[in-house]
């Protein structure tokens, strides 16, 4: 299987300015996510951003870049510009690897690569997990999708889907019968796909929710949602999350063996 990772990586966060370029325990928040999107397998890792000094962050540790343009509203625009810059073929499988995500597994990103590659009809995929709490289901930050009997996605929200009648009025229960769902940030596409969407302009669901993927789901077309096959990690949109991922980071560093010759 063949397939390009392009990771977004824009330094003008709004909620965290200069995220790309953020230290977690002495390299920059995106060279982690750079070296597990190396570790998936791909052909590629190229890293798509507005800015040179992210640029100059990431050729100084080896990878590639394309200096792309500080108007897109999406890393979906953003990748669409890079598939031109690279004159990627409409066929190949592009993974979304989002650059705030230093502790992806990169078996992940093999998964949703592979997936998409098994069904050649499906001009998307991605991932979710299973939520076990409550408090979960209601926090709009965690988006939940509802899948069909084929593993299509139905809808995405960040709203608690589906509504469970018999518990969530009084008590907030989770039922005992739904299997409740986390989706992950994490896109294969095609890339005559990616063209597409980016030509669709927004719907009015997608600017409700502010879920990019519900654009998707509008223009009638499937997206493919597996049950990843391993916990995703911790994205980071907050001081508090950079915190937890440098603590994990240097813990799991802790645990690696060092090998001597």
């Amino acid at each position: 299987m063949h397939f390009v990772v392009v990771i977004p990586a824009r330094f003008e966060s709004s909620r965290l300015p200069g995220k790309p370029l953020m230290d977690i325990n002495g390299q920059p928040m995106i060279q982690w996510t750079w070296q597990r999107a190396v570790a998936a397998g791909a052909d590629q890792v190229v890293i798509a951003t507005e800015s040179e000094a992210v640029q100059n962050a990431c050729e100084a540790f080896g990878a590639r870049v394309c200096l792309t343009s500080d108007r897109h509203q999406s890393g979906t625009e953003r990748i669409a510009e890079v598939i031109d810059q690279l004159a990627l073929p409409e066929d190949t499988i592009v993974v979304n690897v989002q650059g705030d995500e230093p502790m992806l597994p990169p078996t992940l990103i093999h998964q949703v690569a592979q997936g998409l590659a098994e069904h050649p009809q499906i001009p998307m995929a991605t991932l979710c997990e299973p939520i076990d709490d409550v408090e979960t289901v209601f926090d709009p930050h965690a988006v939940k999708v509802v899948r069909n009997g084929e593993n299509l996605a139905m809808s995405f929200s960040r709203a608690p889907i589906p509504w469970s009648r018999e518990t969530f009025v009084v008590h907030r229960w989770l039922p005992d019968h739904w299997p409740y769902r986390r989706h992950i940030g994490l896109y294969a596409y095609r890339a005559g796909f990616v063209q597409r969407y980016v030509a669709w302009p927004q719907c009015a669901l997608e600017q409700v929710e502010c879920l990019e993927q519900l654009r998707v789901l509008w223009h009638n077309e499937p997206i493919l949602v597996l049950d990843a096959l391993e916990e995703a990690g911790i994205g980071v949109d907050t001081e508090a999350d950079l915190q937890k991922v440098r603590e994990k980071l240097f813990d799991e560093s802790l645990q690696t063996p060092s090998h001597s010759l």
